[in-house]
């Protein structure tokens, strides 16, 4: 059998900017991935490896290898934005196989080996790619392969165009998708359960990673404080990010954080600022982005970042023709802040970026983890990645599984008595709506309203599955306490000077006088954040004993329901908060102990 050190044209240089210890040779989950590969010689191969792993390297050394034995003669690659298929081929470059990025349709220049496209140019000349993989034997890369679920006729284009490749090598660093759409060319597996998840043939996790030194351990420092809006019907609401709120008030107080306007996204960006100085005590050049969720807060963060800083920031939007050399161009540099919407989440290598922003209202795991995927690319070992987000639930959930590895699910569960489960609609419409909301891609009007006034509060710092810290102002000496720690560090130290940072915060607020303390004083762990999930089981809650409490009383639901609002107070039950909820709970339990 041939072996895979038979790399005969990689350069020991490649790749350009190789992670401490990683030049000359390949990392040990590239060479297993590749060894699986040549023992089986699939047609369909899936690698899943974590983003900052190193798919780009393991993908185009399978290239030269299978060029090298003659068992393709061509290579297409198929990435999801015009930079990455550029990116794609100066990568390919470096080792000798030559990709064209601007093949548009005629035949292909001598010199070259391959192409190098979009999912989108594929999606629309899908016939020109088949021609072409059957007049010549074709391994097709498609670069995070999930894309070609993204809409029925990007799917379709890819089957047809690529269903004669010889070969077909299929990567991605998310391989879950919000919805149920089948990826190409994935295999689909059915579990006991009777559901249907991707089969990768090849996985390289985060833990796993993280334990090699090959990506950084991320330090999420979550950020609160109260929120001031008024609603479209003219009310002005307040809420604290964080508290037990609906799902519209969650995303009006989102909003409301990241406005601008108000002071809390300046204090974010100057608590980021701090973060990226004491980084780049250890790491010189590192780099920080503020992920935007529209082109309009996007430049009004570079402008706060201007005025906090005194430096510009570089500034990419999407459908700038210049947005691709300028990522460029700042990955080159050392200067401080990028500020960019939605293109620089996914795939784009600027490795020394650090520290991170999340000032986007995307809430879908697949975008979580690509944006958080930008920052954890390891140099050397000891880096640490800093990101910065609200203390929304959802956001939480995602940080505090960030070593949870997923499939894509191709059937939605049944539940066992959905037929006789009065909430199976419910569940239902609330499934839909929470899809809706995971393609949105923050730029709609969810809800039109206005943001008002906006305070940011250190709220915790979320690392390996554990929370730490107690809340502090900004600018306070308890949050630089938390943002002065060391951009070098081993995963074991950063846990251990996290635990030493809360006890420390702890024992100087016992010592200050009542009067002087005005935040919510309990560890982070201590903090309950409430999840939509949850807020759906306390419903649910209420709704059985209020109709348990129907047959008990002889009353309808509806009496009910106004008599425990108008004995506890609040909303409606779907607008309630849980603390009300909880209490309704409470009252309707002890009137039904009454009856009996």
């Amino acid at each position: 059998m041939t072996t895979t050190t038979a790399n005969h044209h990689l350069s020991p240089a490649f790749p350009g900017r190789a992670p401490w210890g990683t030049a000359n040779k390949l990392r040990a989950w590239q060479q297993g991935a590749m060894e699986k590969y040549v023992q089986t010689q699939p047609r369909d191969f899936l690698a899943v490896a974590t983003p900052g792993a190193g798919k780009t390297t393991f993908a185009l050394t399978l290239a030269s290898w299978l060029l090298h034995h003659h068992v393709v003669q061509q290579v297409t690659v198929v990435a999801p934005t015009e930079h990455l298929k550029k990116q794609w081929a100066e990568a390919a470059a470096r080792i000798g196989i030559k990709l064209d990025p601007g093949y548009s349709a005629g035949p292909l220049g001598r010199e070259y080996h391959g192409v190098a496209v979009t999912y989108a140019g594929v999606g629309v000349r899908p016939m020109l790619h088949r021609n072409r993989c059957e007049q010549r034997k074709t391994l097709v890369i498609l670069d995070e392969i999930h894309h070609a679920g993204d809409s029925r006729s990007w799917g379709e284009a890819c089957l047809e165009a690529f269903e004669p490749a010889t070969r077909r090598l299929c990567l991605t660093g998310t391989p879950f998708r919000s919805d149920t759409n089948p990826i190409p060319f994935v295999t689909y597996e059915e579990g006991n359960d009777g559901i249907r998840r991707s089969s990768a043939d090849y996985t390289y996790g985060y833990g796993n990673a993280l334990g090699d030194g090959v990506v950084r351990p991320v330090i999420f420092l979550s950020y609160s404080g109260n929120m001031r809006w008024r609603t479209k019907a003219g009310d002005e609401l307040e809420a604290r990010l964080g508290e037990p709120m609906t799902k519209d008030a969650i995303s009006q107080a989102w909003r409301t954080a990241l406005d601008p306007r108000g002071d809390w996204m300046p204090n974010v960006l100057r608590a980021a600022d701090r973060r990226l100085t004491e980084v780049r005590k250890s790491i010189p050049d590192a780099g920080a982005l503020v992920i935007a969720s529209d082109q309009e807060s996007a430049r009004a963060y570079a402008k706060l970042i201007r005025e906090i800083t005194g430096e510009g920031a570089t500034l990419v939007l999407s459908d700038d023709s210049g947005a691709s050399q300028r990522i460029d161009d700042f990955s080159q540099s050392d200067d401080r802040w990028m500020v960019a919407v939605r293109m620089v989440s996914e795939g784009v290598d600027v490795p020394r970026l650090a520290v991170g922003v999340y000032a986007t209202t995307i809430s879908t795991p697949l975008f979580f983890a690509q944006a958080v995927g930008r920052f954890v690319r390891s140099r050397r070992r000891g880096e640490t990645a800093s990101v910065f987000v609200p203390t929304i639930p959802t956001l939480l959930t995602f940080a505090n599984e960030m070593e949870v590895e997923r499939d894509h699910v191709l059937d939605k569960p049944k539940k066992d008595g959905d037929d006789e489960n009065p909430y199976a609609e419910e569940d239902k419409l609330l499934a839909e709506a929470e899809r809706q909301q995971d393609e949105d891609t923050g730029e709609s009007d969810q809800l039109s309203f206005e943001a008002l006034e906006s305070e940011a509060v250190f709220d915790r710092v979320l690392y390996d599955g554990a929370e730490f810290g107690m809340q502090a102002h900004a600018g306070s000496e308890e949050e630089q306490d938390y943002l002065g720690i060391p951009g070098l560090l081993e995963p074991d130290q950063v846990q251990l000077l996290l635990q030493k940072r809360q006890a420390r915060q702890i024992a100087h607020s016992r010592k200050r006088p009542d009067a002087e303390v005005d935040l919510l004083e309990l560890p982070a762990e201590r903090r309950p954040v409430v999840t939509h999930k949850e807020m759906l089981e306390l419903r649910k809650q209420l709704n059985t004993l209020v109709g348990a409490y129907v047959h008990q009383s002889g009353k309808p639901h509806g009496v009910i329901h106004t008599e425990l609002r108008r004995v506890c107070g609040g909303p409606p039950s779907a607008e309630a908060t849980a603390g009300q909820l909880n209490e309704r709970i409470k009252k309707v339990r002890e009137w039904a102990t009454r009856m009996k």
